[in-house]
């Protein structure tokens, strides 16, 4: 290039006696607590910027949706395929009240699951809980070989899948909608409700790895803080409990200062 062509390289004149500020040197930090259906309370942390004039921190919290893994909020390691997404609430101090919003599988999970020689039967339908929120659950499951067979493959018919899929709503159904949200979240860890389905379906066609993949939230009920709070219990920080000592144990110290003493 030649010399002088370049006009914003060669003048030298820029804005003086304005600093460059960090943006990070305006912001806070937040911890963000999990519903009480989870093992581990505190999920992590989350930065806002800081309150100034009209412009509320709490209000720039309110609404983010956080993605985490369950095996981090279960500390359970075998649960590592399912990602829990949890939306904020309430912000009280310095803490981020979130609930839950959603669940999904992880992208290797599924494609480990869809094999060849089997079929593979599918079901979403909308539920309420008892507590206001509309749900949308889908359902996955595969069939698998009978006992002793010796035939390769374990194709079911379209009759078998449609009964199968019928059977699959109304568990669905039934067992969402017969409870809240927090009970629901507690059904959906253990996957209680895809061993229902295997255990109803196993007159039909045998099944495997049947699962509620998917929960989506499609509307929720207006913002109640009682009901946040029941759902979240103590939320406070894990303090260790103080130790009561035995008589036994109080007896050498009460030794040792009367030795002292003489």
């Amino acid at each position: 290039m030649a010399v002088g062509k370049n006009k914003r390289i060669s003048k030298g004149k820029g804005k003086k006696g304005k600093k460059s500020v960090d943006p990070f040197s305006k912001k806070e930090w937040y911890d963000i607590k999990a519903p009480g259906a989870f093992t581990v309370r505190n999920v992590g942390k989350t930065l806002v910027t800081r309150t100034a004039g009209t412009k509320i921190a709490a209000d720039g919290l309110k609404g983010r949706v956080f993605e985490c893994n369950l095996a981090d909020l279960q500390g359970n390691e075998a649960d590592s395929y399912r990602k829990i997404r949890l939306r904020a609430e309430d912000v009280q101090g310095r803490n981020v009240l979130t609930n839950f919003w959603g669940m999904d599988f992880t992208t290797d999970k599924l494609r480990s699951l869809v094999r060849k020689w089997q079929t593979l039967i599918e079901a979403h339908v909308d539920v309420k809980t008892t507590d206001g929120y509309l749900l949308r659950l889908f359902c996955i499951s595969f069939t698998m070989k009978r006992p002793g067979q010796i035939k390769k493959t374990c194709y079911a018919q379209s009759s078998q899948i449609r009964a199968i899929r019928k059977k699959m709503v109304e568990i669905m159904q039934r067992e969402a909608s017969a409870c809240d949200l927090k009970e629901l979240v507690g059904k959906f860890i253990p996957e209680s409700i895809g061993k229902d389905i295997e255990k109803a379906c196993q007159g039909v066609f045998p099944l495997q790895n049947t699962f509620i993949r998917k929960v989506k939230v499609l509307r929720a009920p207006k913002f109640d803080v009682t009901k946040l709070m029941e759902v979240h219990g103590d939320y406070s920080e894990e303090v260790g409990k103080q130790m009561e000592r035995t008589a036994a144990e109080e007896t050498p110290a009460e030794e040792t200062e009367e030795a002292a003493a003489e």
